[in-house]
C-alpha cells in the first residue's frame, strides 16, 4: 500500500500549486502509473472518482483496490462517502451515457474562469470531460463576438467557454438530458440563455439539414468513436464517416472560420480527402492537459479553409 500511497502523494505534490493557481478543482491525479495499480484516479474538489481498469484473468488474484481506498483516505483525511469507484470497461456507442444509479447528486467544481456541474454516481461519465480543459481555455480566448457551434455537445462545457468569452453559441446533441445539463451550467455561470440555442437533434441528421448554411466563426466537433443508438437509423463510426463529418462542417463555416475536430479513436488517422482539401493543423500534443500521462486520450485538429 506504501507504493500507491507515495505515488498519490507524489503526483498531488506536483499538481497542486497549478491546480490552485489556475483554479483548477477537478483533474486527473493518477493514470495507471504503476504496473500493479491499474486504475484512475480524479479529483473533483473533495471527491475521488477510481475508475477500476484491471483486467478480470490478469488481475484476479491480487485486489489491490482497498490499498488505493485506503491510500485516498489518509492522504486527503477523507472518507468512504467521498470516493466513487467505477468499472471502466471498453466503450461500445453511446454506454458512457447509460444511467447506472439515481443519486442525482450533484455539485459544482471551478475551472478557471467557469463553473461546471458534475454528478459523479448515475453515469460512467461524470458530465465534464477532463482531458478537453486546454481546448475549453483556447475557445476561452478566441471566441470573442463569435458565433459559435458546439457539435456532440454533451453537457456543453465547451460552450460555455465560448460564452463567457462573448460569442453567440448553438449547441446540439441527441440527448435531453444533456442538453438541460448544458442549460443548467449557463445558468449556474449567470450567462442569459436568450442569446444561446439548445438544439435536442440527432447530429449527423441535422448537418444534413443545415449544412451549406454558412452561419458559423468556430464549430467544435467532438463525436463518439462509434455509435449505433436506438434513435439513429444507421451506425456511425468517426473514423469512417469523417469525410462527410467534416466536409459538412466545413460547409458551415465562414470563409475564414475555424474546425475544432477531436476524438478519442486510438489510433484515428485523418483521411487523405480532408489533408488535400483543407489547411490542417495537428493540435493533439497542445490540446493533452499536463495532468494526463495518457498521451492518447483524444486527438484533435484545427481545420480550415485553403
Amino acid at each position: 500500500m506504501d507504493m500507491i500511497k507515495n505515488r498519490l502523494e507524489k503526483n498531488f505534490k506536483k499538481l497542486k500549486s497549478w491546480s490552485e493557481r489556475h483554479q483548477i478543482e477537478a483533474f486527473r491525479l493518477y493514470d495507471r502509473d504503476i504496473p500493479e495499480y491499474p486504475f484512475i484516479v480524479d479529483v473533483y474538489k473533495d471527491h475521488y472518482v477510481v475508475y477500476d481498469k484491471s483486467d478480470f484473468i490478469k488481475d484476479k488474484d491480487k485486489n489491490h483496490l482497498p490499498h488505493v481506498t485506503e491510500a485516498l483516505k489518509a492522504l486527503f483525511k477523507t472518507s468512504e462517502d467521498c470516493i466513487v469507484i467505477k468499472k471502466r470497461e471498453r466503450q461500445e456507442g453511446l454506454k458512457q451515457y447509460e444511467k447506472l444509479d439515481s443519486k442525482e447528486q450533484t455539485f459544482s467544481v471551478r475551472e478557471s474562469q467557469a463553473l461546471l456541474k458534475v454528478n459523479l454516481y448515475d453515469y460512467l461519465d461524470t458530465g465534464l470531460f477532463l482531458d478537453h480543459r486546454p481546448m475549453r481555455q483556447k475557445v476561452f480566448k478566441t471566441a470573442k463576438d463569435k458565433k459559435f457551434l458546439n457539435l456532440f455537445c454533451y453537457t456543453g462545457s465547451v460552450s460555455v467557454f465560448a460564452a463567457l468569452a462573448g460569442a453567440r453559441t448553438t449547441s446540439v446533441d441527441m440527448s435531453q438530458t444533456y442538453l438541460r445539463w448544458a442549460q443548467d451550467n449557463f445558468e449556474l455561470n449567470n450567462i442569459d440563455l436568450g442569446d444561446h440555442s439548445f438544439i435536442n437533434a440527432n447530429v449527423l441528421e441535422w448537418l444534413r439539414a443545415h449544412r451549406d448554411h454558412a452561419a458559423f466563426d468556430m464549430i467544435f466537433l467532438d463525436p463518439p468513436t462509434f455509435s449505433n443508438s436506438k434513435k439513429m437509423e444507421d451506425s456511425f463510426e468517426v473514423e469512417r464517416d469523417q469525410d462527410f463529418l467534416v466536409n459538412a462542417c466545413m460547409s458551415m463555416l465562414k470563409p475564414d472560420g475555424v474546425l475544432y475536430f477531436s476524438n478519442n479513436k486510438r489510433k484515428f488517422k485523418l483521411s487523405e480527402n480532408i489533408l488535400a482539401k483543407y489547411t490542417v493543423k495537428d493540435l493533439t500534443d497542445e490540446s493533452i492537459p499536463q495532468d494526463f500521462h495518457d498521451k492518447k486520450i483524444h486527438c484533435c485538429f484545427e481545420i480550415k479553409n485553403k
